[in-house]
Parts: structure tokens; C-alpha cells; sequence
């Protein structure tokens, strides 16, 4: 599935005829609106007793199976964010404030670096999990 933004009529038309035959596409005219169908589309969070997958905010690890993961203060606020929404796209503004606690300002590289570091706890762990950077938008964590 593609989203396409496009502000005006003219560049939606413009969008639909580029994006013809790429599948299921959308097109809206806001980052707003894109943000909202995402949510709406958002699949149901699996039950987390059938993914095996724990965070331990004691210990601070992650835990899949008989394994576990060290986690810094800012992977575990990170990934207690994603995996409490499985599925669910969190916009980059919501991460920064839950994680960080300021406002998400300028291109989003603090986001994309912890991305790719807990990419690489979960992948230790053999994890089958996924973490999706929704351009402009935000990040979607799932369990496979």
C-alpha cells in the first residue's frame, strides 16, 4: 500500500496517474490526514502473552524466551512505547515527547540512530519483529 500526499487537486490528479497501477494507493491532501488513516487502519496489537516478548522495566533488559538484552534508559522508554502499541504508527512528535520529553525538532536522526540500535537488540534476540519508519510520519512496531 502507497500513501500520497498532495496538496492541491492538481498534484493529487498528478499522484494518481504516477502511482497507476502500484497497488492499493491513497491519496490525501495533509500529513494530518495521512496520520489519521493510519491510526484507523491500524491492525488489532497482538495478545502479548503469544509473543514472548517482555520488557523488564526493573532490570531494564528486553526479554524474548529464555533470552534477554541490556537496554539504556532511552531504548527501554523507546521500545515500552513501540511494543505497547503493536501495529499502531507513533507519530515522531508523540516518541520524542514520551522518550525524550521535548517537542520532536528538525530531521528526525535521534529518532533513526535508537531505530537502528534496538533493531540490533532485537535482532541478538532472534526477535521476529519489525520496526517501520513511516516517512514524515512516524514509526510502527510489529511482532511477525
Amino acid at each position: 500500500m502507497a500513501i500520497g500526499i498532495a496538496s492541491s487537486p492538481d498534484g493529487r490528479k498528478k499522484l494518481a496517474q504516477l502511482l497507476d497501477g502500484a497497488g492499493t494507493v491513497v491519496i490525501v491532501s495533509t500529513v494530518d490526514q495521512a496520520r489519521q488513516f493510519l491510526d484507523v487502519v491500524a491492525p488489532p496489537p497482538p495478545e502479548s502473552s503469544e509473543s514472548g516478548l517482555r520488557i523488564d522495566s526493573d532490570r531494564r533488559v528486553l526479554c524474548w524466551l529464555d533470552r534477554e538484552v541490556a537496554l539504556t534508559p532511552l531504548e527501554h522508554d523507546f521500545l515500552r512505547c513501540l511494543v505497547g502499541a503493536p501495529g499502531r504508527v507513533l507519530t515522531y512528535e508523540r516518541l520524542h515527547l514520551e522518550v525524550w520529553g521535548n517537542e520532536h525538532v528538525g530531521r528526525g536522526s535521534d529518532i533513526h540512530s535508537m531505530v537502528r540500535r534496538v533493531r540490533g537488540k532485537l535482532a541478538r534476540l532472534g526477535v521476529a519483529a519489525t520496526i517501520h519508519a513511516i516517512r514524515g510520519v512516524g514509526i510502527r512496531f510489529s511482532l511477525q
